[in-house]
């Protein structure tokens, strides 16, 4: 994909200046408020897996977003519930007669908190330092949610809401375990629309106005591996038992090349990305990496995070160091995680990723591999017009930069799902999980600049797309 072109001749009008301002005066005006509701939804540990969190959790950030929208005017608000055995959160606001719809997307639930102990502060306790707003899921995706609230709270207040707005709040997008997507899928008129935004991307760093272009698909498996009917002491058997935890080892060790590449038997890894560029030096500063420690794979970063697979093992089964016995194990187990590229049918790289960890065990080991979740990869069609209305509004929000379009490394696999069901409607993602948000790693947390200029963005678009509907 490529950056947006620097002309302005199309699309939309721009807002007269004196409009945009009194609704970037809102907006502003709005943030204490959108500060104190997001501190209220960090606040649940909503985890979409009962065997780290209570459930509870969960339900009670649905309740409040759907008392949040209630509070708003929103008619039909519902709790869904999906075949995944979570909730989400819908709800109706009617706009003018003949208007276009706008879906907006978000989710409540949340990445795990890892390491408690490594946070600087609480996870699920929203915390300002050095100018971001820190927890769990400050910007993935809670803040997502604030940002839509903000932005149709500021209309209300220049005029009125100018199109049909659905909102979407998914349970249990991290996860990947589909509830939402089965449940579109068997309700087919629920979330139908025109344009759909969905607000759990971000830009590609602070002050720089992206929408995504691309996600990579995911696949989730776990594997055991099996060589003995129990643990058996290493001095006795050790040498000649056969040990399930360095089996496995050796299966996962298959799944990357020297230099880092993944390698599943199959599945091509050489594809390239022709647009936007990362550069080296700024991804190392993004992801931290230690001096001295090399990046992984060949090719430019972009190619080597949008458009290409990449495996990572997410956890492993095994004995703690701490309390650990001379043992040799029975059994070990892992989950294995591997980002598919545009372009690359989930499904197959599922078979092709299962049968090369069945063919890569050593020793006759036995292996099963279970699969946990799934998720296809998406391309937006960047030339629509909401597309020209979200450049027009984002260049409006961020003072005349240009808006940018990345491709991003994750998934969310209801963007497919709407893509199927509704072929004509445009879809835009944008949002705050920019580099230094951190999402998914401790210390996650969100720019309080960015909230308030997309959510500024975000009113431009909705005005911008219903003139353009409107033939103005």
């Amino acid at each position: 994909m490529e950056q947006a072109p620097h002309a302005r001749s199309e699309g939309p009008a721009a807002t007269a200046p004196a409009d945009r301002r009194a609704l970037a005066a809102t907006v502003a005006a709005l943030q204490p408020r959108a500060r104190t509701e997001l501190a209220e939804l960090v606040a649940f540990k909503s985890v979409a897996d009962p065997a780290q969190f209570p459930r509870s959790e969960c339900e009670a950030a649905a309740a409040w977003v759907a008392d949040a929208l209630g509070a708003e005017g929103f008619t039909d608000v519902a709790l869904l519930d999906t075949p995944d055995g979570t909730q989400s959160v819908y709800g109706l606001l009617p706009g003018p007669a003949g208007a276009p719809t706008v879906l907006l997307y978000a989710h409540y639930d949340v990445q795990p908190p890892l390491d408690e102990a490594a946070w600087i502060s609480p996870p699920f306790e929203l915390t300002e330092r050095d100018g971001r707003w820190y927890g769990r899921g400050a910007a993935d995706c809670k803040g997502g949610l604030i940002m839509h609230l903000t932005a149709l709270r500021a209309l209300k207040q220049h005029g009125g809401v100018p199109v049909n707005v659905k909102v979407i709040v998914e349970g249990s997008e991290e996860q990947g375990t589909g509830g939402l997507e089965r449940y579109a899928e068997a309700h087919p008129e629920l979330l139908a629309a025109d344009a759909i935004v969905i607000g759990d991307t971000g830009n590609f760093r602070v002050g720089l106005p992206t929408v995504t272009a691309t996600l990579r698909g995911m696949t989730l498996l776990r594997i055991q591996v099996d060589t003995l009917e129990g643990n058996l002491h290493s001095g006795q058997f050790g040498g000649a038992a056969p040990d399930a935890l360095a089996a496995l080892i050796r299966i996962l060790n298959s799944l990357r090349a020297e230099d880092g590449t993944t390698t599943v038997a199959g599945l091509a890894a050489d594809e390239t990305w022709d647009g936007l560029q990362y550069p080296e030096e700024d991804f190392r500063r993004d992801a931290k990496v230690l001096d001295g420690v090399e990046l992984i794979g060949t090719g430019t970063v972009a190619d080597r995070i949008w458009a290409r697979p990449a495996v990572t093992v997410l956890g492993i089964d095994s004995p703690p160091v701490v309390g650990a016995t001379p043992s040799v194990q029975a059994s070990a187990r892992a989950a294995v995680s591997l980002r598919v590229p545009p372009g690359v049918d989930a499904g197959r790289a599922t078979e092709l990723l299962t049968a090369h960890l069945e063919a890569a065990a050593p020793w006759g080991a036995r292996v099963s591999v279970e699969q946990v979740g799934q998720g296809q990869p998406f391309r937006a069609d960047t030339s629509s017009p909401a597309y020209a209305a979200m450049r027009r509004a984002l260049g409006e929000a961020y003072d005349g930069q240009e808006m940018a379009i990345a491709g991003a490394g994750g998934s969310i696999p209801l963007c497919n799902t709407l893509a199927a069901l509704y072929p004509e409607a445009e879809i835009l993602l944008i949002g705050l999980s920019e580099p230094d948000a951190q999402i998914h790693a401790v210390n996650e947390s969100v720019s309080p600049e960015e909230l308030e200029r997309l959510s500024l963005a975000e009113t431009l678009f909705l005005r911008a797309y219903a003139a353009e509907a409107a033939g103005a």
